[in-house]
């Protein structure tokens, strides 16, 4: 998770796309043209054509004062940027694309909720767009501009509860720094359930043009990542003493990290996360870089709660799926897989889908082995400096039975052709920094009992009218039909 390299944090937009082809479940998958699509117009302009996709895709990130470098959101602004705009979509599910989506879309699951890639019709209309000399067209053509909330909006509505961790400065020209923050309490004084959670990085950066800051994502912000906990501190007890303790300790609740780029998170329903009483926010695992200027900075973890009189029907899975154990990842090659295993003890309903790699990481593949059955749920493409998660649809969400074996593959390029990797004639082993590697699926999961797994096919065969024709990836048991009630009366056959 650590970013402690200069030209991996870069958010250029010349980008180059990737020499070497990436081998995928033994075949290869190799950057390709995409085939003409079907709608393109003949001669698309801005006003008609163009700026529907930017609002929709583009804008949310490539507005004034947005995140990204630059605003796409009138033709005065987006002109300039016409060609890079053409590459930058096209070079398909990997590092650099545009939008950072990296779902690759001819295998596995394809419904996430707020998925805002282009389609294959979207990528062919801006290329011949950009081909063409980028036209503005008719100004009459122009859709209305989108009305956004200010930076300090919260994606998840007002939070119920925001919980500040303490105000750190980090030097323009300091070395990246990693280790434990003090801990924050939540001032939660009764037991609630978090229905969605959301984290801001707040600082005082200048990021109006005048200043001349670095227009990069990494020139925006200091906090790389924050693994954290919320935990009952008992003060006559020194955790330090003992670091793994709180993997055991009841009273301890892990939350989905925090990563530059990432999304906010929305929890089951049926399965909100606990925020206990009287609990602190607790990391020993924070990241800072620098900016390039002196910057003060602190966290704001924003909790949206569901009703007090809320209980959970489903619990949350708890297992690992990742290796950190025996990385291995040799100098100066491509194309090399890590590979990790779980069995799963429960019924699971997979939540969202989260690879972490570190920069030589190019592609997570998750795989589902149920007897004979061996189904790719989803492979998606990897880039440290844009960590996305992907929450699936309720009726796509992975459905599997105890048993099941979920592995998930990994896709690394530790040679030149990276860019992300600030020297490929480095081994690497696992470790917290960038120079080091993570191999791990962070995705959110929920137990589920044989009743509770019963009941949630037989509403995914009602909703999707299923029969046993049809072919459903991620629910091996869908299309087993349950056997028709046996009719009663008459005389025994």
């Amino acid at each position: 998770m650590e970013a402690g390299f200069t030209a991996g944090w870069r958010f250029r937009i010349g980008t180059a796309l990737f020499a070497a082809a990436v081998m995928s479940s033994g075949a290869q998958y190799a950057l390709q043209a995409a085939p003409a699509a079907a709608g393109v117009p003949d001669a698309p302009t801005f006003t008609k054509d163009i700026a529907p996709i930017v609002q929709r895709s583009c804008e949310n990130c490539h507005r004034p004062d947005g995140v990204a470098p630059m605003s796409l959101a009138t033709y005065e602004d987006a002109r300039p940027w016409a060609r890079a705009m053409k590459q930058r979509t096209s070079i398909g599910p990997r590092a650099g694309v545009m939008p950072p989506w990296y779902v690759e879309k001819n295998i596995g699951i394809q419904q996430f909720h707020n998925d805002p890639s282009l389609t294959d019709t979207e990528i062919a209309t801006i290329a011949k767009w950009a081909d063409t000399g980028a036209p503005r067209g008719n100004p009459a053509d122009m859709p209305p501009p989108k009305v956004y909330a200010d930076r300090n909006a919260w994606a998840i509505g007002t939070p119920d509860l925001i919980v500040k961790t303490n105000e750190l400065t980090v030097k323009g020209d300091a070395p990246d720094w990693w280790g434990e923050i003090p801990s924050v309490p939540t001032g939660l004084t009764e037991d609630r359930y978090v229905a969605a959670l959301e984290i801001k990085e707040v600082n005082d950066v200048d990021t109006s043009k005048a200043a001349g800051n670095r227009a990069t994502v990494g020139g925006r912000f200091v906090f790389h990542h924050m693994i954290w906990r919320t935990q009952v501190l008992d003060p006559a007890k020194d955790q330090s003493q003992d670091p793994l303790s709180f993997i055991l300790d009841e009273e301890t609740v892990n939350w989905p990290v925090h990563e530059v780029g990432r999304n906010a998170d929305f929890f089951d329903p049926k399965s909100a996360r606990l925020l206990k009483a009287g609990s602190s926010i607790v990391s020993d695992s924070v990241h800072l870089h620098s900016n390039g200027r002196d910057t003060k900075a602190h966290l704001e973890i924003g909790f949206k709660l569901m009703p007090k009189d809320y209980k959970p029907t489903y619990k949350r899975a708890v297992f690992g799926l990742g290796n950190g154990v025996d990385i291995d990842i040799k100098a100066m090659e491509p194309g090399q897989q890590l590979h990790a295993y779980t069995v799963l003890q429960q019924h699971t309903k997979i939540i969202s889908f989260e690879p972490h790699l570190h920069a030589p990481g190019q592609r997570m593949c998750l795989e589902a082995i149920w007897g004979f059955n061996i189904q790719t749920l989803n492979c998606v493409g990897y880039d440290h400096n844009w960590v996305r998660g992907y929450d699936y649809t309720d009726d796509s969400a992975p459905l599997l039975p105890k048993g099941t074996i979920l592995h998930i593959i990994g896709y690394m390029d530790n040679s030149p052709t990276n860019k992300n990797v600030p020297d490929p004639r480095n081994w690497q082993g696992s470790g917290n920094r960038s120079v080091a590697n993570m191999f791990i699926d962070l995705g959110m999961r929920v137990a589920l009992t044989d009743d509770q797994f019963k009941e949630e096919m037989a509403q995914r065969r009602e909703r999707l009218h299923l029969t046993k024709n049809d072919y459903v990836i991620g629910c091996p048991l869908c299309l087993v039909m349950p056997p028709a009630p046996r009719a009663t009366g008459g005389n025994p056959q």
